[in-house]
């Protein structure tokens, strides 16, 4: 059944299922739609997050609830206070993002729910499903600092001496 409800501000559609996600599953759902609707990678503000689940309508928890979620209980690279989902990400200092297989995670967190079970969302955002499974894989294809992907190549011998085994055949390539 969906009612039309109008408060002082703005239209919107209200449905049955508006305001039963969980707080952390309303977090997730509305950095997903900010994600889609700018078609931006990078984060959002903590505030920009907060109005977003406000503004759909997401979940009945409080703001400061919602606040507290998205600033550390849903932060994957955060220590757990006392939640240990990781359905985001801390980019830098008030901005986040949705959280990524490869993202950096706070130990504690490893193994922790990083999106909401797709079967609990209400019917008009499941397809945030499909959504979210091709938006991971195609941030996993952007570029990667090369510095970075090579730590841990020389695990077995002194990084001095890995370069110096590399340097060995440089002169005879030339």
């Amino acid at each position: 059944m969906e009612t039309a409800a109008v408060d002082s501000t703005k239209a919107y559609t209200q449905t049955e299922n508006d305001g039963n996600l969980k707080v952390a599953d309303a977090v997730w759902v509305g950095t997903a739609l900010l994600h889609e609707k700018t078609g931006q990678n990078e984060g959002f503000s903590t505030e920009k997050i907060v109005e977003s689940v406000q503004e759909h309508h997401l979940t009945k928890g409080s703001y400061k609830s919602i606040w507290q979620h998205v600033n550390q209980h849903c932060v994957a690279n955060r220590p757990p206070q006392p939640n240990r989902i990781c359905m985001l990400t801390e980019e830098r200092k008030g901005y986040r993002r949705l959280f990524r297989p490869g993202d950096k995670t706070n130990e504690e967190r490893k193994g922790a729910p990083t999106h909401p079970e797709w079967n609990a969302l209400p019917k008009q955002y499941q397809y945030l499903q499909n959504w979210y499974e091709e938006w991971t894989r195609l941030s996993a294809g952007e570029a990667q600092d090369p510095l970075l992907e090579l730590v841990g190549t020389w695990k077995d011998e002194p990084a001095d001496d890995y370069v110096a085994h590399l340097r060995e055949n440089w002169s005879r390539a030339r």
